[in-house]
């Protein structure tokens, strides 16, 4: 493949080594090995590192240094030529280029990185992604990042990953500083090794939190690495069989990994992962977070632990320590798993789209997320033959299988059917959603990775779990998560079961990707950790969604984030029956918003503009109201609540008690 009138970005030669600078490297010296490479040229700043080269040419020009030489005198230097950018950034004004970006966390955890950091990036990149011929990065979790939050298509994005071969060329006989201090600890027992810095997403503190354990178990923890100053750091306390060792030359590097009784990677967030390669390439057991793009990475040559579990890392070192079989199996699955990620394979790839932009890349597959522990609850009432059709169906169809599905009932009845399932967990409580799910969260297992509930007349895609823990784990910061609602029956007669199931099949998921956005009831899901003690507000006792939405409010204020997003699909039935009079419906839509203004979890614009809405639409609809709504009940119920907001009298729990002047059906206290 001939690279004829292509330049390289070279300022990569002028920054610190970490690993997207590695990357650099490692792709250019793989290109240099190229037929036709003497007719391209890797551009650099003045003053700038060597990289030995055999056949591209190579200039260092310029006066000026960092983001001024790239975004002014860069483009002047390639005119004429396509540019190939591999380190995120590239110039602004010159379309004729492909670029690498390595990930989206500077969007994703933005507090992770400097202000002025973020600043710069949240200006260029998109930028970049529009007028570049074709983004390139180095996995397909951090392609699924990239769509989430830069105008491209995850299907639009070459994945291009990172190699080992060039750990294969280090030498730790000539190693020198990681020797003499491997000899200073007091003790010389095996050590697990951890690399990385001390910015946050890097998670270097769970290892800490699990030093003692470890101590107990014989084994020292050697974290090497240093800082970097676009991060935000994190403080790391002192342990007695904790070493920091620093910055090391790659030669050290590989003298750690020789002797490493195991690589330890706790990591929440990563383009790659590249150190997880580097170790299989010297024959190093690796136990890594499952989170991201790791779990691609490792595939089935690693063991895998959620970066927020400790236990689990405990767990998994156990084993490790228990069986040198399973050392031995793990290192003989990663000198396998290695052999997919090749700087020679990434390399022509880039050749590839420099002659075509639109070349098919094939990289490594991707991976469905690994043992995931998901809980699904169902509150239901006065309707047994809906839930049990709802639960049945996700039963038959999700491609991840929940471990759980826990129906809450106020009787065994309310379940139907499903009381003899020996996959379904009924039980019993107090009425009111609120409640009912209150007492279903007393029945998650404590080490459940994902809860998520479904209103008892919702049908969801087969796909609906599965998008939604690859989305908890690919976004650590993120704690709720709701689906597309293609159709919602709560908006007019209602829709079977049979039609439901039909547009479910006919649906189609879509890339969609709303943040700051409350979860809608009939379908959500919670990082479950990130619940803790929190719970249901069960003066809340009717309209549900208001009810989910102060509970993820709450939940964002202990930090997170909520979204939405359109992998996630299903349709809500809205069922009639067993549904509240519409009395205490109008009154709970006035009081509600008005309750949760006073707790902090609905801002005055949202509580205005919810009353404003509600109420209007019932105004209006009393006029000529539908069959299926009672609007004149709302309206009575609108008009109850703010005489009694008037009086200061905000109660929500009050609505379960309103008189009407009518039977209603059996309520399910919504």
């Amino acid at each position: 493949m001939s690279v004829t009138d292509v330049a390289i970005n070279g300022r990569f030669l002028t920054q610190d080594l970490t690993g997207v600078q590695r990357y650099a490297r490692n792709i250019v010296t793989a290109m240099d090995m190229q037929a036709g490479a003497e007719h391209a040229v890797l551009i650099a700043p003045q003053p700038s590192s060597e990289l030995s080269l055999q056949r591209l040419r190579s200039e260092a020009r310029g006066r000026l240094t960092g983001h001024a030489w790239e975004q002014v005198e860069l483009p002047l230097f390639s005119s004429g030529r396509k540019l190939l950018n591999l380190c995120n950034t590239a110039p602004a004004l010159k379309g004729d280029q492909l670029v690498c970006i390595h990930d989206a966390n500077i969007f994703a955890a933005p507090q992770s990185y400097s202000r002025s950091f973020r600043a710069l990036y949240h200006t260029l990149q998109p930028l970049l992604v529009r007028r570049s011929l074709r983004v390139a990065t180095v996995s397909h979790a951090a392609a699924r990042q990239l769509a989430r939050y830069l105008p491209v298509r995850e299907a639009e994005i070459a994945v291009l990953p990172n190699g080992h071969e060039h750990a294969l060329r280090w030498d730790p006989s000539l190693a020198r500083a990681a020797p003499a201090f491997l000899a200073t600890r007091s003790a010389m027992r095996p050590f697990i090794l951890a690399l990385g810095s001390r910015a946050i997403h890097k998670n270097l503190s769970l290892l800490i939190d699990i030093a003692e354990a470890l101590d107990e178990m014989g084994l020292d923890i050697v974290i090497a690495g240093g800082g970097d100053g676009i991060f935000a750091q994190q403080t790391l306390r002192h342990r007695s069989n904790v070493y920091f060792l620093g910055r090391v030359s790659d030669d050290d590097l590989a003298y750690l990994l020789d002797r490493a009784f195991c690589l330890a990677f706790p990591s929440l967030a990563e383009g790659f992962g590249l150190p997880i390669v580097e170790a299989m390439a010297r024959s190093c057991p690796v136990i890594s977070s499952h989170s991201a793009s790791m779990p691609e990475v490792y595939g089935k040559a690693a063991l895998g632990a959620s970066p927020f579990e400790p236990r689990e890392w405990i767990e998994q070192i156990k084993a490790l320590v228990s069986s040198e079989q399973l050392r031995c199996d793990l290192v003989g699955a990663g000198q396998e798993q290695r052999r997919q990620f090749s700087w020679e394979t990434s390399a022509r790839g880039y050749l590839d789209l420099l002659e075509n932009p639109k070349t098919e890349i094939r990289a490594h597959k991707p991976v469905n997320p690994s043992l995931p522990r998901v809980s699904v609850i169902f509150a239901t009432r006065g309707r047994p033959d809906v839930v049990a059709a709802s639960v049945r169906r996700l039963l038959a169809t999700q491609t991840v299988a929940p471990d759980k599905i826990i129906v809450s009932g106020v009787d065994v009845a309310d379940a139907g059917d499903l009381s003899d399932h020996p996959d379904v967990t009924i039980i019993t409580g107090p009425p009111g959603l609120a409640a009912q799910r209150n007492t279903a969260l007393r029945h998650v297992a404590p080490h459940t990775e994902v809860v998520a509930f479904f209103d008892d007349d919702f049908v969801a895609d087969g796909e609906w779990l599965a998008a939604a823990i690859q989305t908890f784990r690919d976004e650590h910061h993120i704690v709720g998560y709701t689906g597309n609602v293609i159709a919602d029956g709560i908006k007019g007669p209602g829709i079977s079961f049979q039609q439901a199931v039909e547009l479910v099949e006919a649906g189609r998921s879509d890339a969609t990707w709303q943040e700051r956005f409350s979860p809608y009831g009939c379908n959500m899901a919670f990082r479950f950790k990130a619940i803790g003690d929190l719970r249901f507000d069960e003066r809340l006792v009717l309209y549900g969604w208001l009810e989910d939405r102060d509970f993820a409010a709450a939940l964002a204020k202990r930090g997170g984030r909520l979204v939405k997003s359109g992998r996630s699909f299903g349709v809500h039935m809205g069922v009639k029956g067993g549904r509240v009079s519409g009395d205490r419906l109008g009154y709970s839509q006035v009081i509600n918003p008005l309750y949760m203004l006073t707790k902090g979890t609905m801002s005055l614009p949202k509580v205005a503009g919810q009353i404003f809405r509600n109420t209007a639409s019932n105004f209006t609809g009393a006029i000529w109201p539908e069959p299926f709504i009672d609007r004149r009940g709302r309206v009575r119920g609108n008009l109850l609540a703010a005489f009694d907001a008037l009086r200061g009298r905000l109660e929500p729990e009050r609505a379960a008690a309103i008189a009407t002047p009518r039977p209603a059906a059996k309520p399910y206290e919504r």
